[in-house]
């Protein structure tokens, strides 16, 4: 098997990176000891770019192993039994030809569908709206290691890295994880209509189920027998796909659906199912994120999962007991008054200071 050199033991790379939404008012990440905020400026790790190319990698190559999809990682030398993503990224040279020497354009893509000839690849990537592509330096990178953080978080998935588990409860989250590896986690895969799967390897002739229809065709009015023609719909937006268009496949849906590139996104907030892992359940693709909240409640305060049954809620939204408190003071709020804004808890002596 393939072994990738790194370090196993990166300090937090943005530590001390401003956040985006303050526009100079915070100076730097300063973490938070049970949230996961900045402790300067209340606003979210993500809002700080924390995340580096290592962490994400180490992260999804956690999520992945021990799974099916154990293929798309990679041993590391020395890591202990540690797996990385291997993310395939894509590098494009495309020549200028309008100037006297010849000169080259390099892109690079951050990430891309991996096992895909090139030219499949780039059919696929201009297929996603221009601001989400995840071209190195621009919007759409930055929009990737965004939705890594938003739509993975780290804490979903690793018991160490949680502040809200009480004693015997990282035993309950670690049979949590191990049962949605095994049943719901999935890595979607890109390729022509009716080419995916074991179809694509053994060249058998695909079955597009009730999403594909036949068409007859007429030659000056006669009806004659003629080639079958397929038609492919998309899952999501229910139009028809071209036959030399590149298409999602989601293994747990089965071979019969698939969807625009554009189109594979989560059941619950619609956004783009970043590197194409999502999470089966109830006949839709879920981002793991909502997919968790699913099946269990997630602590407005730490913005880890509840094991614990014995929790508080309000307005619909949940809490560790422990973490029911005020975002300025850190006063414990349990039956006194509080106000709740956007999920954002304030004892009333702060509530009032921020009018």
């Amino acid at each position: 098997p393939a072994l990738f050199q790194m370090s196993v033991s990166q300090p937090l790379a943005g530590r001390g990176v401003p956040c985006v939404r303050c526009r100079g008012a915070c100076t730097g990440f300063e973490p938070h000891s049970w949230r996961k905020i900045c402790r300067s400026c209340k606003c979210s790790q993500e809002d700080h770019s924390l995340s580096s190319d290592v962490e994400d990698d180490r992260k999804i190559g956690r999520l992945l192993s021990d799974s099916k999809y154990s293929t798309l990682t990679a041993r590391v030398k020395g890591g202990d039994g540690v797996r990385i993503y291997k993310r395939n990224r894509m590098i494009v040279t495309n020549p200028i030809v309008s100037r006297k020497d010849p000169t080259f354009d390099t892109i690079t893509y951050e990430w891309a569908p991996p096992g895909l000839a090139q030219k499949l690849a780039m059919q696929y990537m201009e297929l996603i709206p221009k601001d989400m592509q995840p071209v190195a330096g621009t919007n759409g990178a930055y929009y990737r290691r965004r939705q890594l953080m938003r739509q993975l978080p780290l804490h979903d998935q690793d018991p160490s890295q949680c502040r809200g588990l009480a004693e015997g409860e990282a035993k309950l989250m670690e049979d949590f994880v191990k049962k949605y590896k095994a049943e719901a986690l999935g890595v979607g895969e890109v390729a022509l209509p009716g080419q995916a799967g074991s179809r694509k390897e053994e060249g058998k002739v695909p079955d597009a189920g009730p999403a594909a229809s036949k068409a007859p065709e007429t030659t000056n009015g006669a009806l004659e027998s003629a080639p079958t023609t397929r038609l492919y719909r998309c899952e999501t937006c229910k139009q028809a796909v071209p036959e030399d268009c590149p298409v999602v496949y989601a293994d747990r849906a089965g071979y019969e659906r698939l969807w625009h590139p554009a189109c594979f996104v989560c059941c619950q907030c619609a956004e783009p199912l970043v590197d194409l892992i999502y999470f089966w359940k109830s006949g839709a693709a879920w981002c793991g994120r909502h997919y968790c909240e699913s099946l269990r409640p997630r602590c407005a305060g730490c913005d880890e999962i509840i094991f614990s049954e014995d929790y508080q809620r309000a307005e619909g939204l949940a809490w560790h007991k422990k973490h029911f408190a005020c975002l300025e003071c850190e006063t414990l709020l349990s039956g006194k008054a509080f106000s709740l804004d956007k999920a954002s808890l304030r004892c009333a002596t702060c509530s009032r200071s921020k009018r």
